[in-house]
């Protein structure tokens, strides 16, 4: 289920709007929590398993599980023209319950053109509920400089992030998918049912 509420800092004539998802999984919260750990993972559920727009592209960042103080590099594109280069830092990082990380990004469209900077916090918060658990994500834009004027007007804004919450809708649904499958396998190997 995605939302959107009011928060941020007042740079425009519009709140920041806030995009949320929550969705259950029934992978155990240190699953989920190890798949956001491992950066790599995500050029499979917010990249290879994404749509031509809005996917992970690569991923530059250190060998095993991230935490607090890990830099990464991402690069991105939204299936046209746009191409994103971000850097972000993990400023949380308790397992199994919680991973953040900050992301400076840069989207650069055609040649030439401005580009647009952004400043976006990404929380996860995983919960344990029956055998499996409930993760929250939230996506907090604190920072929004290049755009175009008409795009900060609250009604052309909040359209652009509806939009925007159905494609990272999938990548969401994508790491909550991975997390299961990543679960069946490790007990497959736990049980010596191991299938190539």
């Amino acid at each position: 289920m995605a939302s959107t509420e009011g928060g941020g800092a007042a740079r425009f004539a519009w709140d920041n709007p806030v995009l949320r998802f929550e969705g259950f999984s029934r992978a155990p919260a240190d699953v989920v929590y190890d798949l956001l750990a491992d950066l790599q993972s995500h050029l499979e559920w917010s990249g290879r398993r994404q749509l031509e727009t809005t996917r992970l592209l690569t991923m530059t960042a250190p060998p095993g599980p991230a935490g607090v103080g890990t830099e990464f590099f991402t690069t991105g594109s939204d299936g046209k023209v746009a191409r994103w280069a971000d850097r972000s830092v993990v400023t949380e990082a308790i397992r199994p319950r919680m991973f953040e990380f900050v992301t400076e990004g840069r989207r650069q469209a055609k040649p030439g053109s401005r580009p647009w900077l952004m400043t976006l916090v990404h929380r996860y918060e995983i919960a344990p509920e029956g055998g499996g658990s409930r993760v929250t994500y939230t996506e907090d834009l604190t920072r929004w400089a290049g755009a175009p004027w008409v795009l900060r007007m609250r009604a052309i804004s909040r359209i652009l992030f509806r939009m925007s919450a159905k494609y990272m809708q999938r990548g969401f649904d994508g790491l909550l998918a991975l997390a299961e499958e990543s679960s069946v396998r490790s007990a497959e190997f736990v049980n010596g049912r191991r299938e190539p």
